[in-house]
């Protein structure tokens, strides 16, 4: 039986594919070889040293000390996608309380008195929320990944233009402006929603300098990470009126309570089909990787995908990259095929073998590996 520990509640549907049969998914697993996690902050925490793979159900891996990871031969996967259709059903929501002063609406109903005239108190009082529509506004979207696509291909059917700006991507069948100049996006947009990772190239990229490039009374969204805005910076643009709405799902003490800022509690993915999505993509990884050493969507490791060609299997992960192939090939005399991939100055081999591996061949290649397993 091999043990999962899981640091968070994960959706049941893990053991749809991580069988009872063969797995046992628990909190208190004393003797794991895989890690599955959502949030849990794993920066402090003393894991077991059987572990060979972690498992992120959703995109982020800032909980995860990758580094760390990576030198003790440690597998981190990521779901990229799976949470991508909720988090574009929240950026239209976003969108629309941006633009129509729904949730002060909502808030001026609530204090209302109930003397049996609230629908004159309405028609009255309304006025005060007239807000815009977003047909025929221009949206710029920062990172055309997953949700970014969805993102697009959803305000467009709404009656919106796009423009989109992603260094890693030249060239997609949407019908939107796609652009090598970020700043295209800061001066063409109406709205800005953004899709990327905090790096130390995005971080703080909304700021004074790219805000002086935006439109008067532009309205940003945020729902991918906090540390992408300037906080000191947007409050400055919403009381200057240069930024008409700041809308974000990670509210920090900096920002709540402010006028023109709308905080969301973290909820882009936290619907139950986002979950399940995650939780069995995060499986099904794991489980490739546990019974086949096959790699998808590690943010640490290179992928690599093979299919089984021997009764054995041999799974290398090495920093020393010019030398551990050939000395894989030398060591195992009965290799029947091999493949090798590498990611910065990681390198993994996957050997498969007619019959188990020499004991001694496979102590002399942990001397310059990182992780041997054998399969």
């Amino acid at each position: 039986m091999v043990e999962i520990l899981k640091l968070n509640e994960i959706s049941n549907m893990v053991s749809n594919i991580l069988t009872p049969d063969k797995y046992s998914i628990t909190a208190d697993a004393k003797d794991p070889k895989a890690i599955i996690l959502r949030s849990f902050s794993m920066h402090d925490y003393n894991m077991p040293s059987s572990v060979v793979a972690v498992a992120r159900a959703g995109a982020g891996v800032n909980n995860i000390p990758i580094d760390a990871m990576t030198q003790k031969g440690v597998c981190v996967f990521n779901t990229p996608g799976a949470n991508a259709n909720a988090v574009k059903e929240l950026v239209i929501f976003a969108l629309l309380v941006a633009s129509r002063k729904i949730y002060e609406g909502i808030n001026w109903t609530q204090n209302l008195d109930k003397d049996g005239a609230v629908a004159k108190q309405v028609e009255k009082g309304k006025k005060a929320f007239v807000g815009q529509e977003i047909f025929g506004k221009t949206l710029g979207i920062v990172g055309l990944g997953a949700i970014g696509k969805l993102v697009a291909n959803a305000v467009l059917a709404l009656g919106m233009k796009v423009i989109a700006y992603d260094p890693f991507v030249t060239s997609t069948d949407l019908a939107i402006e796609l652009t090598s100049n970020i700043n295209d996006v800061y001066a063409k947009s109406d709205y800005i929603t953004l899709h990327v990772p905090a790096t130390p190239q995005t971080k703080n990229s909304i700021n004074k300098d790219s805000i002086a490039l935006m439109k008067d009374g532009v309205r940003i969204i945020n729902l991918a990470r906090g540390e992408l805005v300037n906080n000191d910076d947007i409050k400055q643009a919403i009381a200057d009126k240069k930024v008409a709405k700041y809308v974000t799902d990670l509210p920090n003490d900096d920002i709540l309570g402010v006028e023109g800022i709308i905080t969301i509690p973290h909820l882009g993915a936290s619907t139950a089909e986002a979950e399940d999505n995650c939780a069995v993509m995060a499986a099904n990884q794991l489980k490739d990787f546990l019974e086949n050493g096959n790699i998808v969507n590690s943010v640490n490791f290179p992928k690599l995908q093979v299919e089984r060609v021997g009764n054995y299997r041999v799974c290398v992960i090495s920093n020393d990259i010019e030398n551990i192939l050939s000395k894989v090939s030398a060591s195992l005399k009965n290799i029947v095929g091999i493949s090798s991939a590498t990611r910065g100055n990681i390198c993994y081999v996957i050997a498969d073998l007619s019959s188990n591996a020499d004991a001694t061949a496979i102590e002399s290649i942990k001397e310059d590996a990182l992780s041997v397993r054998v399969l």
